[in-house]
């Protein structure tokens, strides 16, 4: 079992930052390569950015490229996810996920964190 716990969550208005953190704890983080997703009021699950075991490879949903930049301190065993020039679409809860191995921006994580609301005020 891998457990996630997210945080840094909150209010800002548009064009600010904010930087989640998700904490990892039980099996080998260094396992797993990790991802960050998002929920908004009546949509889908989507996929935001994802991370290596290694932090090497990363990769981006396009309508957050160039704003966010996701990374991973393998001695923390914590992943980050720093956004810039936040938009109100950027509103969701937002979910940290662990997958053994290989990264993928698909719904195809082992494990899942319970969430963080992002709120992004025009």
């Amino acid at each position: 079992q891998v457990q996630l716990v997210e945080s840094g969550g909150g209010l800002v208005q548009a064009g600010g930052s904010l930087r989640l953190s998700c904490a990892a704890s039980g099996r080998t983080f260094t396992n797993y390569a990790m991802g960050w997703f998002r929920q908004a009021p009546g949509k889908e699950r989507e996929f935001v950015a994802a991370i290596s075991v290694s932090g090497a490879l990363t990769r981006y949903a396009d309508s957050v490229k160039g704003r966010f930049t996701i990374s991973r301190d393998n001695a923390r065993n914590t992943v980050y996810l720093q956004m810039n020039s936040l938009k109100p679409e950027d509103t969701a809860v937002y979910y940290c996920a662990a997958r053994l191995r290989a990264l993928s921006s698909f719904n195809d994580y082992d494990y899942w964190g319970q969430g963080t609301q992002v709120t992004v005020s025009s």
